[in-house]
């Protein structure tokens, strides 16, 4: 894995309920891509092996979000590229992960 995309999909809705509807649409274009993925409060991680990938991603997620009817939306993105593979979402975070999932089974 050679790039990594965190984005946050801030649509402009009338309330909260629709805000979350269209980011689940938004998150559901990142499913459909196969690409690995965590979601997070805040935000979506996508890893990718090249830098088109993710780009023809976040253009997919722009379109889904406008068809899921937003008229403005705001991406905050961070972009991780490396020519060499640079830390996974499990090298990251996978220590937490199992740490809240046996904090969940207590």
């Amino acid at each position: 894995m050679k790039v990594s995309l965190a984005i946050q999909v801030l649509p402009s809705m009338a309330n909260d309920q629709e805000v979350c509807r269209v980011v689940d649409e938004a998150i559901d274009e990142i499913a459909k891509s196969g690409l690995n993925y965590v979601v997070a409060p805040f935000e979506t991680t996508v890893e990718g092996n090249s830098m088109e990938e993710l780009l023809d991603l976040i253009k997919r997620i722009d379109q889904r979000t406008f068809k899921a009817g937003a008229k403005q939306a705001i991406y905050y993105m961070k972009l991780a590229h490396g020519e060499e593979d640079i830390l996974s979402i499990d090298d990251k975070i996978g220590k937490y992960q199992e740490h809240n999932q046996q904090a969940a089974k207590e």
